[in-house]
């Protein structure tokens, strides 16, 4: 392989010229990974006080002081009801109280009020439509429907609103009640 080594500059013989340069490359390697930095790129020791992190710390007791005292009365409350085996008092005596109750009357009060007032004022006011109108004419176009029927309307509506036994039994009395 030596042979198609190109030195970088004329040798007489190539393959000691590939030899050096190949140890030379070597010693190379090894100073750049033996080498020490001459400029100092390690950052500025930390101070002791922000190592400490004393509010941290304070705030960790404190955490810990409300903890235990947590515990503690979690804890007696725990024997207290070993103690009275399980009983829980709970009655609760105080009558239901609302802040707005008061306010709520009145306006129902207020509300009612104005409901009968409304009430007055519609009953006292007679009516636009006129209902005797209504009911005379009614009564012509019965008339003419039972004019103009093939049947009489009075035994249609027996028929209908009490059933058909009860028609054949009052046809029957009606035509009994002729004869004698």
């Amino acid at each position: 392989m030596h042979k198609s080594y190109q030195p970088l500059k004329p040798a007489t013989n190539k393959y000691l010229q590939k030899k050096w340069d190949q140890t030379r490359y070597e010693e190379h390697r090894n100073k750049l990974s033996t080498a020490r930095p001459i400029v100092d790129t390690k950052g500025i020791r930390t101070p002791a006080h922000v190592q400490l992190k004393l509010k941290k710390l304070q705030l960790q007791d404190e955490r810990l002081v409300t903890i235990e005292r947590d515990n503690r009365l979690l804890s007696s409350k725990l024997s207290d009801i070993v103690r009275s085996k399980g009983l829980v008092d709970h009655r609760n005596h105080y009558p239901e109280r609302s802040l707005n109750a008061e306010k709520r009357r009145d306006e129902l009060l207020q509300v009612a009020n104005q409901n009968q007032a409304i009430y007055q004022r519609i009953t006292a006011r007679e009516s636009d439509y006129r209902r005797q109108l209504w009911l005379d004419d009614w009564e012509r176009v019965v008339r003419r429907h039972d004019d103009i029927a093939r049947y009489p309307r009075a035994v249609a509506n027996k028929q209908v609103t009490l059933g058909l036994p009860f028609l054949w039994q009052s046809l029957y009395e009606n035509q009994f009640h002729h004869r004698a």
